[in-house]
């Protein structure tokens, strides 16, 4: 990584240098303003570490020129006890963090690769951002989908996973909220850490208690030896805790001690344990109802829904079952490029998918099973034979191409935007989540005029 180091004071300067290069970094050493000024422009650092004494305009200097050449770089200010009050002004202003002199060189090294492993994350973030306002945008660690709901979701889940916030991921059965949780913890800085994932509905009290915290040897009956518990497995990275609406209340008191303090004890030890932990939780039912109803704790759902993830069940993804068959066919097929007719896939988009993603998945794979030597999915296969969702799979009379109907509504979907923005395409593209560029290639593939070329 590189760092811009600007101090004057030459045996902080020399031993500080000293530290970070030993830390694999390459050190850009500054004693005055100027100099200073001239890597910025020059190197282009990824971090600046400054003094706000320096000699020439000083660290506030720096500090305004990194802002202006890179608003999301971090710059961490060191700073003497008589200049604390100026360090502060400078976070409000966009400096990332301050240190106050004298300081251990190693907490300076952990602080620069702190804000440089966010910093990077962060760029890598916009990239995965601006790839999803393109039209190729359709995949995000194991989910697909182009409608506009999924792209709400991809866009939430990559503006918090760089942060240490808690994530509510709200879902019906089946509609891949595991899937969600582990796109959070690729994302974040805590990818090279474990990913641990528990349901709070497929044990009893007892079970789950013991599962979360660990035990003792001999902490109850058949507890032959000590064993650690989720929390400790996920230190270093992320908790997931699926179907938290079905945590007994008992459980719930002891999981809100953890969240607010990190720390637990073991069933049947008093021994206190730290762990550093991203929480992660989903449910499947309204947590806000359930507060009034009295059977999930007020406290505890305000401090696990910090950041909510609405994920859509698989009816309200307009335009995503195509996508989503082909990619559970690229999967379960085993290489054989399975085919499904026209009228089928008609079927398969109406059909309401009661079970959401995970029913759709079981029915590819039911379907690839019951193949034998065809290349075609049949319809009898992939959709249930009951008589309550016959109606709805039926095709109308007419059956026009599925191009033509997408075409139709994706003209009618632009004029609308444009009619909202006055013209200005700009804004129109924004609104759309596209590029300009795509948007005025759309504009003269489908003939809109839109009376004005701003």
């Amino acid at each position: 990584m590189k760092i811009l180091l600007a101090e004057d004071e030459e045996t902080i300067a020399i031993t500080l240098r000293d530290a970070l290069e030993e830390a694999g970094h390459e050190v850009y050493h500054a004693a005055d303003t100027d100099a200073a000024l001239a890597i910025l422009r020059d190197e282009a650092p990824e971090v600046v570490l400054t003094d706000i004494r320096m000699p020439g305009k000083g660290g506030m200097e720096i500090l305004g020129n990194s802002i202006d050449l890179d608003e999301h770089r971090p710059v961490i200010l060191m700073t003497g006890y008589g200049t604390v009050e100026q360090a502060v002004e400078a976070m409000r202003i966009g400096a990332t963090n301050y240190i106050q002199k004298p300081f251990r060189n190693e907490a300076v090294v952990g602080m620069v690769e702190r804000c440089g492993r966010e910093h990077a994350l962060r760029a890598e973030n916009e990239r995965l951002r601006e790839e999803l306002r393109g039209l190729q945008a359709e995949r995000l660690g194991e989910m697909v989908g182009r409608s506009p709901s999924m792209a709400a979701v991809f866009q939430r889940i990559l503006t918090v996973a760089a942060t240490e916030a808690t994530v509510l991921i709200v879902g019906e059965s089946g509609t891949g909220k595991e899937r969600v949780a582990h796109a959070l913890h690729g994302a974040s800085n805590r990818a090279d850490g474990p990913f641990i994932a528990i349901s709070c509905a497929a044990l009893p009290e007892t079970l789950l208690e013991a599962e979360l915290f660990g035990h003792e040897k001999g902490a109850f009956t058949d507890a032959h030896r000590e064993r650690r518990g989720r929390f400790e497995m996920a230190d270093g990275g992320t908790l997931f805790l699926d179907d938290i609406d079905d945590m007994p209340l008992a459980v719930q008191v002891k999981l809100l001690r953890v969240l607010q303090e990190r720390s637990f004890e073991r069933l049947g030890s008093e021994r206190s344990l730290s762990v550093d932990i991203r929480v992660v939780a989903a449910t499947k039912r309204s947590l806000r109802e359930m507060v009034r109803e009295g059977s999930f704790r007020e406290d505890l759902f305000y401090r696990i829904n910090v950041v909510p993830v609405d994920l859509p069940p698989l009816r309200e993804r307009d335009g995503d079952v195509p996508l989503l068959l082909q990619h559970m066919i690229e999967r379960h097929g085993g290489g054989v490029p399975f085919t499904v007719s026209p009228a089928t896939l008609n079927a398969l988009e109406r059909y309401p998918w009661p079970g959401n993603v995970r029913e759709l998945e079981n029915a590819v794979q039911r379907a690839v099973a019951l193949a034998g030597d065809s290349k075609e999915l049949k319809k009898d296969f992939l959709l249930p034979l009951d008589e309550r969702w016959r109606g709805a799979t039926e095709p109308p009379e007419e059956v026009r191409p599925l191009r033509e109907v997408l075409r139709e509504r994706e003209i009618e979907h632009i004029r609308h935007a444009l009619a909202m923005t006055g013209g200005h395409r700009t804004q129109c593209a924004e609104l759309l989540g596209i590029s300009r560029k795509v948007l005025w290639e759309k504009l003269r593939d489908f003939g809109i005029e839109d009376g004005s070329d701003k």
